[in-house]
């Protein structure tokens, strides 16, 4: 199936691969490895993580790089404080975001390169630049992209020339503090930062001097090295469409003559309980937080990637139960389909992701979804009224195994793996109970509120309780 995406670049959904190659390069942004990954963080790299497995759903060959920020004004200044060496520094945590992406299921990319493991092809792509006059030494041994000398500067973020005038404060507006360096003009940026005091023994070789990279090379130089220098897509979060894409986009078109990401995916914020995340109002939660709160990395996977990923999320706490709820619907649903398939727990593990020769016979609406800039609410909003036909009308074993099938390969889209435990079956719930919770959900659809409401007191008095999801609800005992 064709799959189509918003571009950031040209402001509409475009093909992708239009060329129908069947390989595509995607380049991700990655953390900066000074601390533990946040939700926010996780949000984007869950969106992009479907939407390598929606590509790989559909057949294609995809060459997935995200990389590691592993020296910046944060990682040198963080493992100074703990009197660490910024290797060891930046490994610690590079292991807990691994660990957490694992607990997420996510796949692991193609290629994870780090900026400190690349530095020479970093000095190699400044001094072509400087060689082509758009870049310039300082007096300190800093070297500077000359915005003068890109006359497209700004055209992924939009802004002109007086928007553009200062890197100080990105495009979500937030202080930028990756270049703290004098320049020549207040619109150039940093490509490598002469050796500070306070940069301690983090430094390294160059012609211009003993040093660092700044920031925005590193992502030009590495994605150029594993996926040429002009490739598919581009991910990250919308924060980083200025300055840093728009850094990336002048100084390796400057450098090469060619386009540098021919598709700009750009995710949008999370928000919390309505506002925005700060560390002051301690709501920067991490995985780790939620699960020691009682919650699951399954439960946070689904609700991230539950949402348009062009519209801010709302993180809450009801969010996050109302998840739970819909996941543990998928494993009931799903139980309920392999017993008609004769399948146990493991039979359905055993089922191979593939991808399709023709239409689904069951989810292809879901499947459409996901194709069509990868809409995962509506994906999920038709997956279960997919299972809630399935399980009012169980099909015979050859075509459950058919709807199984396709139901793996949706799920594995998604990266939701149905859990089978004792309470999976609907048989554990009283057919008159059933009847009663559909009947509160018929009067809920028609707007019958005292109808709903006093069939929500007649199953709680028979010790049953009602957890609604926008897809519909759940039967659990009290």
């Amino acid at each position: 199936m064709k799959i189509q995406l918003h571009n950031t670049l040209t402001n509409r959904r475009e093909d992708i691969d239009p060329e129908n190659r069947g390989k595509i390069g995607f380049y991700c942004c990655g953390p900066t490895v000074y601390g533990p990954a946040h939700i926010g963080n996780f949000r984007t790299f869950l969106l992009q993580d479907v939407f390598r497995r929606v590509l790989e759903m559909e057949g294609y060959e995809v060459n997935h790089v995200r990389n590691l920020t592993d020296v910046d004004d944060k990682t040198i200044r963080q493992s100074l404080a703990e009197g660490m060496s910024l290797i060891n520094f930046t490994e610690k945590w590079t292991k807990k975001f691994h660990a957490d992406c694992e607990r997420l299921n996510m796949r692991p990319p193609h290629g994870e390169p780090t900026a400190t493991g690349h530095i020479q092809e970093q000095i190699d792509l400044i001094a072509r630049l400087v060689d082509q006059d758009h870049a310039y030494a300082a007096q300190d041994g800093s070297v500077y992209f000359r915005i003068a000398s890109f006359p497209n500067y700004g055209k992924l973020s939009n802004l002109d020339r007086r928007e553009t005038q200062t890197q100080t404060t990105s495009s979500s507006g937030e202080r930028n503090d990756a270049d703290e360096y004098d320049r020549e003009t207040v619109a150039d940026f940093a490509l490598w930062k002469a050796h500070k005091e306070e940069d301690g023994e983090n430094a390294w070789d160059s012609p211009w001097g003993r040093g660092r990279p700044g920031w925005h090379i590193e992502c030009s130089a590495m994605s150029i090295k594993y996926l040429g220098e002009s490739f598919d897509i581009h991910g990250g979060g919308i924060d980083l469409c200025f300055p840093h894409h728009e850094n990336e986009i002048a100084q390796s078109e400057a450098a090469t003559g060619k386009v540098f990401a021919r598709h700009w995916f750009h995710c949008a914020h999370l928000m919390v309980d309505g506002g925005k995340m700060s560390k002051s109002l301690g709501n920067l939660y991490t995985l780790e937080d939620l699960i020691q709160k009682g919650h699951t990395a399954r439960e946070l996977r689904y609700l991230l990637v539950s949402g348009s990923y062009r519209q801010p999320l709302n993180f809450t706490f009801e969010g996050l139960n109302a998840a739970k709820s819909a996941l543990q619907k998928i494993d009931r649903a799903t139980a309920k389909l392999c017993e008609s398939g004769g399948l146990d727990s493991e039979g359905f593990r055993e089922l191979t992701p593939r991808a399709p020769t023709g239409e689904m016979r069951f989810f292809e609406k879901s499947r459409a979804d996901l194709c069509r800039d990868l809409n995962t609410s509506a994906a999920l909003g038709n997956l279960f009224s997919s299972l809630k036909k399935l399980n009012a009308n169980p099909p015979e074993e050859k075509d459950a195994l058919i709807a199984l099938s396709e139901l793996a390969t949706l799920l594995a889209a998604l990266g939701i793996e149905p859990e089978f435990t004792a309470s999976s079956s609907d048989s554990e719930i009283p057919e008159e109970i059933q009847k009663l919770a559909e009947e509160r959900w018929k009067a809920k659809q028609s707007r019958d509120w005292p109808t709903a409401d006093q069939i929500r007191n007649d199953l709680l008095e028979k010790g049953w309780k009602i957890l609604d999801s926008k897809n519909g609800y759940d039967v659990e005992p009290k």
